[in-house]
């Protein structure tokens, strides 16, 4: 679309056209708006009355909170009633508020929060409740004006909608970024909750099944070879060779665990030596590029980190690839990090290789994940970060 928004959210090019004394088909448009703002203030005016007033007497009971959380709810949709009317009659766009992710919510007391804290409901209430004056004012004046002042009813209708134009934008129409920014929190901070909880359960099973496996084991062997010391001191020797290797296995998948966790290398020397590290496991031959002037926070280096290294291991199983490439840089304030392959091609979010999990992880931090995969290839993944320097993350904590 060509034409801007202005900051009251209504297209530029839909603004209503001149006045003419002529009654034209918009003029009548606004003679029935205005016609029929006194029957739609009288309802929304008794509607926010028998809220408030049932809701607000009821507080002391158990469902006096509830009863007001469904009240905004439906507040919600007498103010979704009106945007459309103001769209029809008087051509004001006005976009629809973001719906409360109640799907989301974690129980009733969370529920309750979400419904209570709604500045669209609370809005669309105090639309509601001062509409009533104005309401009767407007119908008098419109329906007096048919019989009295035609001649100069096209501007008395103009103005008049107008005002009703006004109180449409300032009151129905929703703070568009605070409030998809509030949704999209909300939905962020479960996706961060899940991601931390499936990696606990993953280093929890991991250590179940291999070191603690291990270290069990090294433990019985030792205490065998300490009852055959003394009576078979050959068999002795040999368990506590197998229990040496033992210890070495145990230690090497400790090793392999908290380099899953957290690599060392990545703390010591920064991105571009662990992504050369994970780069060098891969089985496909990879040309690791990183351009960085500075190192980003540690949080979004680890993202990146780990990005890379999910995205190298499908190059690794499904991709067929011959050769790859990875490239990290920095435009302006985000971190752009980019895999390529030559292999097969295919890859999707939906094909069980763990990405969609990536892009939920970046989308988490105000990042995005895109995946360009034709049928026969070539793969390029983009996944792009917000840029926070190293040293804010201790002023955030402190």
């Amino acid at each position: 679309m060509n034409v801007g928004r202005t900051s009251q959210g209504v297209l530029d090019g839909e603004r209503p056209p001149p006045v003419r004394l002529a009654l034209e088909g918009h003029t009548w448009r606004e003679i029935a708006h205005l016609l029929a703002n006194l029957p739609m203030s009288l309802i929304g005016f008794t509607y926010v009355v028998t809220v408030l007033s049932t809701g607000g007497a009821l507080t002391v009971t158990a469902i006096g909170v509830p009863l007001l959380a469904v009240g905004l709810l439906g507040a919600r949709q007498l103010g979704k009633l009106e945007r459309a009317r103001a769209r029809v009659l008087l051509g004001v766009r006005v976009e629809e508020p973001t719906p409360l992710p109640l799907r989301k919510s974690g129980g009733v007391v969370q529920w309750l929060s979400m419904t209570l804290k709604d500045p669209v409901g609370w809005r669309t209430l105090l639309y509601d409740f001062v509409r009533l004056p104005w309401g009767i004012l407007s119908f008098t004046v419109t329906l007096t004006s048919l019989f009295v002042l035609w001649p100069v009813l096209p501007l008395l209708a103009r103005g008049l909608s107008n005002v009703d134009r006004a109180m449409v934008r300032g009151l129905l129409s929703p703070s568009d970024e605070l409030e998809r920014r509030i949704a999209e929190l909300e939905s962020d901070r479960g996706v961060v909750v899940d991601t931390a909880a499936a990696d606990l359960r993953r280093i929890e099973r991991d250590l179940h099944d291999g070191a603690q496996a291990r270290l069990v084991n090294l433990a019985m062997g030792l205490g065998l070879a300490k009852e055959k010391l003394l009576e078979d001191p050959d068999a002795a020797a040999a368990m506590v060779e197998e229990a040496h290797g033992e210890v070495k296995l145990a230690l090497q998948e400790l090793r392999d665990l908290a380099r899953g966790i957290h690599p060392a290398v990545l703390t010591d020397r920064g991105l571009d030596a662990a992504l050369s590290s994970v780069a060098a496991r891969c089985t496909v031959p990879v040309k690791v590029t990183v351009d960085l002037g500075a190192r980003p926070a540690a949080a979004i280096e680890g993202i990146a980190y780990f990005t890379v290294s999910e995205l190298l291991q499908n190059v690794s199983k499904h991709s067929r690839a011959r050769s790859a490439s990875v490239e990290v840089w920095r435009t302006d304030e985000r971190l752009l990090v980019q895999v390529w392959d030559d292999g097969r091609g295919g890859a999707r979010l939906d094909s069980g290789t763990g990405m969609a999990g990536l892009a939920e992880r970046l989308d988490a931090v105000d990042g995005l994940f895109v995946v360009d995969s034709p049928v026969g290839g070539p793969t390029t993944i983009t996944a792009e970060l917000p840029w926070r320097d190293r040293g804010d993350e201790g002023r955030r904590r402190s």
